[in-house]
Order: C-alpha cells, then structure tokens, then sequence
C-alpha cells in the first residue's frame, strides 16, 4: 500500500515540495560556521571541475554548504521510488541529477544505469561542474566510500573533496545511515576535507588509498561538526572487510 503511494507522481511532487521548503528554512534559520575555507575557496576560485563527497544521512543540510554562483552542482540520485523523490527535491533548488546506483546487486546493468550514469557524471565533471556523490549510498555501510568516487576522480583529474555537517538541533533516525533531520533555528557547522588528487594512471593501490584517505577525512569531518553541534557524533559502521576477518 505505502509503496503504491509512493509511487504516485502527485505524492511524490507534494513530498518533494514539502522537503524541499524544509531544506531551504533549514538553511536560513540556521547560524552556519565553515571550517575549511582553505581548502575550498581555491576550487571556487578556479572555476574547474570538482566531485563532492557527503554521508547519505546529511543529505538535507547540503544545500547550504555550496554556493550555486560557483561551480553548478548535480547529484547522483538512485533509480528507485526514494530517488524519485530526492530527483524532485534536487529540481527544486535547481540541482542537477544523474540517474544510477551503482550498488544495488538485486537490479541489472541496465535497470541501474551504472555505465551511463558514470559516463554523464564524467561530462559534467569535465564541462566545469560539480558532481555530488554520496560515497556510502544508498544502503551502506554507512560511512564506508565506495569505490565509485575514487574512479570518477581519476577518470576526471578532478579534485576529490569531502564535506562534514552538522546541526545543534536535529533528530537522529535508528536507521542503517543514522539518518539527521535538522530542526530550524539552531547552529550549524560545515567542515570542509583536504582535497584529494587521484592521477589518471593510477593503478589498484593507488584508487584504494585514495578511497581509504577520503573515508577517513569524511569521518573526521563529520565527527568534528557533530561535536562543535552537539556533543556526540555519529560513528562509522564496521568495514565489511572488518566483520569477514572477525567472522
């Protein structure tokens, strides 16, 4: 019954317009810090392509963190019924999309759209923009990057950047990706990563620890905002690598 609903294009442009106008008071009720500035005032300032890094359950305070004068965003949304919703939200303010999971084992090549959808983020990449990826989306782990933002940064030659978020008055869900829902009117903090440069001809090794390096920075980002907001911060699940070795 709730998945027919969903997917109903009226219940999703209402949902979505109603998240939508959330984000944006969010955004303007909301004291923000940035942290970080150094490293990424000289991507704004050149005006070159970059792939943003966030955490799947801060995805409703992103819009505040990057200025729509600079680089014109886009985001990787999954072909589901939520990422019909997000694909919505994301038309609201004005954000690019791009459609494919490159994630979901139970769907085929094609119903993904991973090839194509990779193929699109490297045009938008290289015509100057910024693509927005959510490194451990959609199902997790939850703070674990995939692979897909590394190979991207290397296909590219573009930077690789994470962003930290957080807010001092939120509702944290019991879900797989401690998801945050920002309540209005409170402090917000935004940490940006050092960059990181992946060359084109990087090999196996070299993409791995680029995406272990972006991990750790994104964790570190997050747990920095978090504790300047509230206090406590969200932990990392466990590598999946981690649970193998200990089963």
């Amino acid at each position: 019954m709730l998945k027919s609903i969903l997917s109903s294009p009226p219940v999703q442009a209402l949902i979505a317009a109603l998240l939508a106008g959330y984000m944006s008071l969010v955004k303007a009720t909301t004291r923000w810090e940035v942290r970080g500035r150094e490293h990424i005032d000289p991507i704004w300032a050149g005006g070159d392509g970059v792939i943003l890094g966030f955490w799947h359950g801060r995805i409703l305070m992103t819009i505040a963190a990057w200025p729509k004068q600079v680089q014109p965003p886009a985001i990787l949304i999954s072909r589901s019924r939520e990422g019909d919703v997000v694909t919505k939200v994301a038309e609201h303010h004005k954000v690019g999309v791009v459609r494919g999971s490159s994630r979901n084992k139970k769907k085929t090549e094609q119903e993904k759209g991973g090839l194509s959808a990779f193929r699109e983020m490297i045009r938008w990449v290289e015509g100057g923009g910024a693509m927005a990826l959510t490194p451990d989306g959609p199902r997790g782990p939850r703070m674990r990057a995939g692979m897909g933002v590394a190979k991207l940064a290397r296909s590219t030659g573009a930077p690789l950047i994470g962003m930290g978020c957080s807010t001092s008055r939120a509702i944290i869900f019991k879900s797989w990706d401690r998801f945050v829902l920002p309540l209005p009117f409170g402090k917000g903090v935004i940490v940006w990563t050092e960059p990181v440069h992946i060359d084109k001809r990087a090999d196996k090794d070299a993409l791995e620890n680029a995406r272990a390096t972006l991990e750790a920075r994104m964790i570190s980002a997050n747990m920095e905002a978090d504790l300047a907001c509230r206090g406590e911060a969200i932990t990392a699940a466990p590598r999946p690598d981690a649970q193998t070795e200990s089963a």
